[in-house]
């Protein structure tokens, strides 16, 4: 037998494959650290979603404190509502209760002064504390403690600075308050029907200008004395003022001159007959007249 005996491959073995050259260490490491960051970016999304759908997860000190203040803020506001709610009723209710005796425009105290026996009643509303325009407004009522109806009205002026519950003589104001109207009188003759005690006389001729310069021709034809700081009973021109000559006197209700005046009110010519035609003694006739409110 030959010395060189040919190799035989063996039957259970494969060929071995060339191995593929392994990559640098550092290129290992960095995927690795790649797929770290990954893994804990989709771990930390998942758990945001997740607290963000979870209502009492997102139920912490601070949320918990806001969620405990939002009732008491409602209770307040809530409060305020009804304490709003309360002031606009009694306010509306003192409304009604004017509307409801025909005096708008006038307060509770100047209504508590007119007397209770009253049936008539003229309404001098000044549109300012310092205003000398104003609106007069006939009432009527047929019995005590009736509701008052309004039956005319027309525009009126009064002093030229308005109105003061303290007037004094010369201060170009009228005075505020509620007057008895008990005298009249006049240059011309009473009106038919007129039933005050009425003084026709020579005497009421107004001199000089009025407070505009304007010509008081005819401002005296008819006159109503308001009873303020003089005595009832008497003829306007009586000269007594029984409070003191500081506050003036001769405060009348008379014929418009088409300017305001140094204390009285004026109405127009018709509105003065109409007046006197109108007013009853016995029905115990007031003036009341001030800015509206008063």
């Amino acid at each position: 037998m030959s010395q060189h005996v040919r190799a035989r491959s063996h039957p259970s073995r494969k060929p071995r494959k060339p191995r593929k050259p392994r990559k640098p260490r550092a290129i290992r490491r960095t995927r690795r650290v790649a797929l770290a960051a990954v893994l804990g970016l989709a771990t930390f999304t998942a758990g945001w979603v997740y607290v963000a759908q979870d209502p009492d997860s997102a139920a912490g000190p601070r949320t918990q404190a806001g969620a405990d203040a939002r009732p008491q803020a409602e209770d307040r506001a809530a409060r305020d509502a009804q304490r709003a709610a309360a002031r606009q009723d009694a306010r509306r209710a003192a409304q009604q209760a004017a509307a409801a005796q025909g005096l708008t425009g006038v307060s509770e105290r100047t209504r508590a002064r007119i007397p209770a026996e009253s049936r008539q009643l003229i309404l001098v509303t000044g549109r300012a504390l310092d205003s000398s325009e104003s609106t007069a407004a006939f009432y009527t009522r047929p019995a005590a403690g009736a509701d008052w109806v309004r039956t005319e009205s027309w525009p009126a002026r009064n002093g030229a600075n308005g109105w003061s519950t303290e007037r004094t003589y010369g201060d170009l104001t009228s005075p505020m308050g509620v007057f008895a109207l008990t005298d009249a009188g006049g240059l011309l003759p009473k009106p038919p029907g007129t039933r005050l005690p009425y003084d026709e006389n020579s005497g009421f001729v107004p001199s000089g200008l009025g407070v505009n310069g304007e010509s008081l021709a005819g401002s005296f034809d008819y006159v109503v004395a308001i009873d303020f700081n003089r005595r009832p009973g008497r003829s306007p021109l009586d000269p007594v003022m029984p409070d003191g000559e500081d506050k003036g006197g001769n405060i009348w209700l008379h014929v418009d001159h088409d300017g305001p005046s140094q204390g009285c009110v004026g109405i127009p010519k018709a509105a003065m007959e109409r007046v006197l035609e109108t007013l009853d003694p016995a029905a115990k006739p007031v003036i009341v007249m001030g800015p509206e409110g008063f």
